[in-house]
């Protein structure tokens, strides 16, 4: 065999060695682990709360009838705007059989014994004039005499109201039902034949129509227990409508509960706040809003993001780690300062220029691309 040919074939597979070498170096090499790295930034911070809750009538005022009876007639219907004194409904009185046996009853004893009284005040007078009677004994005489007409008056007065709802000849005193103050009707629950009842110490009464001044509305929400105690009464609230997501409405903290409630296992404090409704607004009772309350609120400042933050196992100090070389990584100690969820402002640890690692994110490069 030629001697050139032997050389070529040996550098040939001189060549084939190396390149399975290389090759294989590669299949196998593990890739080296370089982390992203995110820069600090100077940004505003605002540590805020967002309370859930809805808006309601500052006052509702329940108009109740003052007799027992059958709505007649209902002239108002829900949404009505009414003033105080109009009229809004007109109540039946259906008598109770057995309280009207009883007042008559009763009517009947009073005039018997007013007849009784006053034969014996009319016999007794003669008497008196001519000097038999003593005049004491008169005078009791009298007595019993006035008050058996009064008794009398009373029971015919009591008969009266049972039967027809008033003592005069007029029931609409009692029968007419009126509104006691100016606003809207936000709600009328019963209809027309719907029987009624009185408010009385035993019972509620049945609501006839409830009314509010719709112009003087308040925000009524729930804070969690962790949040409670960053609230002051006169705090500032922005507040925002499910049913109006274009309008933003001022209110100011006029109210903390000092007693919780718990729900679900959590411990709820009611707040309330003023709500300011512009005329060219319209706020229906019992609409769905946020309100949102600043906390605390910081200007340009530096902030990093806090999912860059990581927490000393021992200590509970947060760290970040700050690139020194290429793939290298300094732990720095934070302080720390307003939160907003998102971001977290930085007292101090590090500077403007600090490049901190995505502790959470790598890409893997070759050694060949390194």
């Amino acid at each position: 065999m030629n001697k050139y040919v032997k050389y070529g074939l040996i550098g040939v597979l001189c060549v084939g060695i190396l390149y399975a070498i290389v090759y294989f170096l590669k299949q196998n090499s593990t890739p080296k682990q370089l982390y992203e790295t995110e820069t600090v930034e100077r940004k505003d911070i605002v540590n805020k709360v967002i309370v859930t809750g809805k808006v309601i009538p500052e006052d509702e005022i329940n108009i109740k009838p003052q007799i027992t009876g059958i709505i007649d007639k209902i002239y108002l219907d829900e949404g009505a705007e009414v003033k105080a004194g109009e009229l809004i409904a007109v109540i039946k009185v259906v008598p109770n059989e057995q309280s009207l046996y009883q007042a008559k009853g009763r009517v009947n004893n009073a005039r018997v014994a007013l007849s009784n009284a006053e034969l014996e005040f009319n016999r007794n007078k003669d008497l008196f004039a001519k000097g038999v009677v003593a005049a004491q004994d008169f005078q009791n005489i009298e007595l019993t005499y006035q008050q058996a007409k009064l008794e009398l008056e009373n029971a015919q007065n009591d008969y009266k109201i049972i039967l027809k709802g008033s003592v005069g000849g007029s029931v609409s005193a009692n029968t007419d039902i009126k509104a006691t103050v100016s606003g809207t009707i936000l709600e009328i629950p019963v209809k027309e034949g719907d029987q009624v009842i009185q408010s009385n110490n035993f019972n509620d009464g049945t609501t006839i129509a409830t009314i509010a001044d719709m112009t003087k509305m308040i925000f009524e929400g729930e804070v969690d227990e962790a949040e409670v105690g960053k609230l002051n009464v006169g705090m500032p609230l922005e507040i925002s409508l499910g049913a109006l997501e274009k309008d933003k409405f001022d209110a100011k903290l006029k109210f903390i509960a000092p007693k919780g409630v718990e729900e679900e296992g959590a411990v709820q404090f009611k707040i309330e706040g003023d709500l300011v409704v512009s005329d060219s607004t319209y706020v229906r009772a019992g609409y769905s809003a946020n309100a949102s309350i600043v906390l605390e609120e910081k200007k340009d400042v530096l902030a990093i993001k806090e999912a860059l933050l990581q927490f000393d196992e021992e200590t509970d100090k947060p760290f970040v780690e700050v690139e020194v070389a290429e793939n290298e990584f300094e732990k720095k100690e934070l302080e720390l300062g307003v939160s907003d969820g998102i971001d977290v402002e930085i007292l101090s640890g590090i500077d403007e220029e600090a490049k901190i690692k995505v502790w959470n994110k790598l890409e893997k490069k070759s050694d060949e691309d390194s």
